[in-house]
């Protein structure tokens, strides 16, 4: 019998943790704010203490990829007045029941009685549109490239076995257009950016191409394990060191390629396209940052099926909730005067506490950290 092979430890060894801190702290040569643009990331620098172990020089600043804490309220506003249509189940993935909207929320909405599913995988819709022929099934897919060819897979199966109980309603938004947003803004000042390995699986890395190119930061691939994210941390820092042209690093080789899964591409754009706007929430409207179903499958777009029963109005957050400057590299959680307070995972005032990859969250769990981020 051989023996099990652990894919896990060996990207988190203290000794190669501590390793890696010890060349960065001998190499990096000036201040380096760099963004982690995924959630995931913002838990493993949280989880496993890096900002303690690195020099001063390294400072984290948060970044807009988590799929829940950026989706604005009216969104989540049109899931529940779908969920309370008669004859409806409302199904979607992870956070998004316990998000607030404007008066209410999914999982209040479920206590009261509304037929509303928390799904591992969005293929169970079949599996529910098929034992309940009678239902409208509504599936509110969220999340960025990475969950994107899941959802299009479905809509290819619906069609095939010719479904007629299903509906879309997509909020499938992209990395690529609120990164430049940013950098564009020129509010919050970040030199390079981690970018989300499991989004650039799908994508290929030559999606930040552009950006480097436009604005001169340095991207490095980064894959979710501490040991990932201390060498994106030093190849960038050689970047800067080497003082050549700056370009998108793929640190995450094993999972990684510059042009990405081709079949997964051309699945969701088959079936999807680019809106015109999006509304993220935080930092406002985001030309062609989400996508659609196309014109064709409007017979299956809860937004046209049901454009009657959906709010119009735009919401923004809370007045004492900073998710937007935190989505935008501006603030950090402890600078929330209700985070910890009036604001925990157990009553969240905003979507950077509700879902489990946002960066209040984070902070939450791992401890309340000083303004270094030690």
């Amino acid at each position: 019998m051989q023996p099990e092979i652990d894919l896990i430890t060996s990207f988190r060894n203290p000794e190669h943790i501590k390793a890696l801190a010890a060349v960065i702290k001998k190499e990096v040569s000036r201040p380096i704010n760099i963004m982690e643009v995924c959630g995931g990331h913002t838990h493993t620098i949280m989880k496993f203490g890096l900002p303690q172990i690195l020099p001063e020089e390294i400072n984290f600043v948060h970044g807009p990829g988590c799929p829940v804490c950026i989706m604005p309220k009216e969104r989540i506003d049109h899931a529940i007045a779908l969920a309370s249509m008669p004859n409806t189940i409302l199904a979607t993935l992870g956070d998004m029941i316990r998000v607030p909207g404007s008066q209410t929320s999914l999982q209040k909405l479920r206590a009261e009685g509304k037929d509303i599913r928390s799904l591992y995988s969005p293929l169970d819709v079949i599996k529910i549109a098929k034992e309940n022929p009678e239902k409208n099934v509504v599936f509110f897919a969220i999340g960025f490239e990475t969950t994107t060819p899941m959802s299009a897979a479905l809509v290819e199966i619906v069609l095939k076995e010719d479904i007629k109980n299903v509906f879309f309603h997509i909020n499938h938004v992209t990395v690529p257009e609120p990164v430049d947003a940013i950098m564009s803004g020129g509010d919050a000042k970040i030199d390079a950016f981690l970018g989300p390995s499991h989004v650039s699986v799908i994508t290929g890395y030559k999606i930040y191409e552009p950006i480097v190119q436009k604005y001169g930061t340095p991207i490095s691939v980064a894959g979710f394990e501490p040991t990932d994210v201390m060498e994106s941390i030093l190849r960038i820092i050689r970047q800067f060191n080497a003082g050549t042209e700056r370009f998108v690093d793929n640190q995450y080789t094993r999972a990684v390629s510059r042009e990405g899964n081709l079949k997964a591409q051309e699945l969701i754009a088959r079936f999807m396209e680019q809106r015109e706007h999006f509304r993220w929430r935080g930092i406002g409207d985001i030309p062609k940052s989400a996508l659609k179903l196309k014109d064709q499958f409007a017979h299956m777009d809860a937004e046209v099926v049901f454009k009657e029963f959906l709010p119009t109005q735009e919401l923004d957050d809370h007045k004492l909730c900073i998710c937007g400057s935190i989505l935008k590299g501006l603030a950090k959680p402890y600078d929330c005067k209700v985070f910890g307070k009036a604001c925990t995972p157990s009553n969240p005032m905003g979507s950077c506490m509700v879902s489990s990859e946002g960066a209040c969250s984070a902070y939450f769990k791992y401890g309340k950290l000083s303004k270094k981020g030690a």
